[in-house]
């Protein structure tokens, strides 16, 4: 990195950093202060610092987990709710493992098959107690849908709430928590989406979501006053749906106006996250 002009006032603790991070991992952020690593240029910009680059990088470790609280109580609700819509409308039993329960797309996997893979997985004892005796063969058609939820993956949850009871689970899940049903399943899937890439540790600057859904145009004005302007496929967008959700839910306080406060509009995390440009690598 020095060769390419990068400035590195202590090379003993950048080497110290990067042994623990990834130099791999750290070169992703890199790429955004190099002249044009996509033409083959992997000189950095004049009067780069190792510093600067590393504020970005632990910027986004903090927004990473500064967002594991709002969406893990977010996918909570969604369990809480999800379950209580079917068993309301649709009975707390059996009707819910039922193939025809669901409106499945193409050659994926189908719903019904996700949902009891997870509860096939599950070793808790409120699902173990639906196995046989010798754990060899299960009957979960009474196994009631609130305790089946706990068992399913946040993905399998979302896919359940797109397709379930002929696609209008999600419209019902919508009005059971108080937000707008337009694209609420797409919403939904987004989130997923972003708790993956937290978990995983993925980068969030300059990162277009690709599952991102269609936040409400009410939370969008909102959000864009907190934190300025930001594009649909934004992290700064999922974030907006994020808030809104959980301040219809009551569950958490909101994350953009922290984060508006913490860093300022133009400054390059902010500009990454509301307007992510495409990875500037090697062609």
């Amino acid at each position: 990195m020095i060769s390419r002009g990068l400035a590195v006032p202590d090379a003993t603790e950048c080497a110290r950093f990067l042994a623990a991070a990834n130099y791999y991992r750290f070169s992703g952020y890199a790429r955004y202060f190099q002249k044009a690593p996509h033409l083959g240029d992997d000189g950095f910009r004049p009067g780069c610092t190792f510093e600067e680059i590393r504020a970005v990088y632990d910027a986004d470790e903090a927004l990473r987990t500064a967002l594991v609280r709002p969406l893990a109580r977010v996918e909570l609700m969604l369990r809480s709710h999800t379950a209580r819509v079917i068993a309301d409308e649709h009975g707390p039993y059996g009707r819910y493992l039922e193939a025809d329960f669901y409106t499945d797309v193409g050659d994926r996997e189908p719903t019904v098959e996700s949902c009891l893979r997870d509860i096939e997985r599950s070793r808790d004892r409120h699902i173990l107690r639906y196995r046989g005796a010798g754990g060899d063969s299960a009957d979960f058609s009474e196994l009631p849908v609130w305790s089946a939820v706990e068992a399913w993956s946040f993905g399998t949850l979302s896919k359940a709430i797109e397709r379930g009871a002929g696609g209008t689970l999600a419209d019902s899940v919508a009005t059971s928590i108080g937000v707008a049903k337009a694209g609420f399943a797409y919403r939904v899937k987004a989130l997923v989406y972003l708790r993956n890439r937290c978990a995983h540790h993925s980068r969030l600057w300059h990162h277009s979501v690709i599952d991102a859904g269609p936040t409400p145009n009410n939370v969008r004005k909102k959000a864009k006053r907190e934190a300025g302007q930001f594009e649909p496929r934004s992290v700064l967008d999922v974030i907006a749906s994020l808030d809104d959700m959980t301040a219809r839910g009551g569950v958490a306080g909101p994350l953009l106006p922290k984060l508006a406060a913490e860093h300022d509009r133009a400054s390059e995390f902010m500009q990454g996250l509301a307007k992510p440009q495409s990875p500037r690598d090697h062609a």
